[in-house]
């Protein structure tokens, strides 16, 4: 249950090693202790790494889960093991893949596999963690989401294809459990400084993982349902949509 101050006692990262869904946990806990739950593949390296990071940042406890994304059939097992301890106030859905852009449009496996885990994963577990939040009458996900799916670019089409599709699903699933309690967040970041980004040139209105975290936890406090990260961006790309697309497929994005 969120206290009495607005701060959550439990707290589940799906991609338990995204470094923004770590950095949201500890905005989190600069404010309050929380136990948290982190959901990640079974071999990933810095595993142990994003436990110790969340002891160190406060955490009352931390649990870890084995999570496959692409494997949707154990989700249910999954979200299961994450409400076998009580309630989930938080639950951010924080993993994806990148990819090379130019290579998934030339490789049909490897574009299914990244359709599966970017859009399938996700409405796979949004849909058994919206249900679980029903029941409880109360919860806040938080669905990251990128500009990269408001107006999908040649650049990167296939990956912005898969965003696009997570984006419209969380949002519609902010409207269907708006009337029996939780809420969900859609957060649109632009490039944010991590492992993914790294080694790529660096975009105008480039923002660190902080940066995220912090309007983040401020904007689920003030009930928001989308956020653009940094702000402006929103502004950025209220003027792409409506750019026609003979003259879009020319600019340098």
């Amino acid at each position: 249950m969120i206290d009495a101050v607005g701060s959550p006692r439990t707290i589940l990262l799906l991609g338990g090693t995204s470094e923004i869904g770590l950095a949201i946990i500890k905005r989190y806990l600069a404010d309050a202790p929380a136990r948290v739950i982190l959901a990640a593949l079974p071999n990933d390296p810095l595993r142990d790494a994003a436990v110790t990071e969340m002891t160190e940042a406060g955490a009352r406890s931390v649990e870890l889960i084995d999570f496959d994304a692409a494997q949707t059939a154990s989700h249910p097992e999954v979200i299961a093991k994450a409400w076998a301890g009580g309630d989930v106030d938080v639950a951010i859905v924080a993993f994806g893949l990148l990819g090379d852009a130019e290579q998934l449009w030339q490789d049909q496996v490897k574009a299914v596999a990244i359709a599966q885990i970017n859009y399938t994963a996700a409405v796979s577990v949004g849909v058994l963690i919206g249900e679980r939040m029903r029941a409880q009458g109360f919860g806040q996900i938080i669905a990251m989401s990128t500009v990269a799916g408001e107006r999908v670019r040649r650049s990167n089409f296939v990956y912005g294809s898969t965003k696009a599709g997570l984006d419209g699903f969380y949002l519609g699933l902010g409207e269907a459990l708006r009337e029996y309690g939780p809420r969900v967040l859609v957060v649109r970041p632009g490039q944010v400084r991590t492992r993914m980004s790294a080694g790529v040139k660096e975009a105008p209105l480039t923002v660190d993982k902080e940066d995220v975290a912090e309007l983040v936890v401020v904007s689920a406090a003030k009930g928001k349902d989308l956020v653009w990260a940094p702000p402006p961006f929103r502004f950025v790309m209220m003027v792409l949509r409506h750019i026609p697309r003979p003259i879009f497929r020319r600019l340098p994005i």
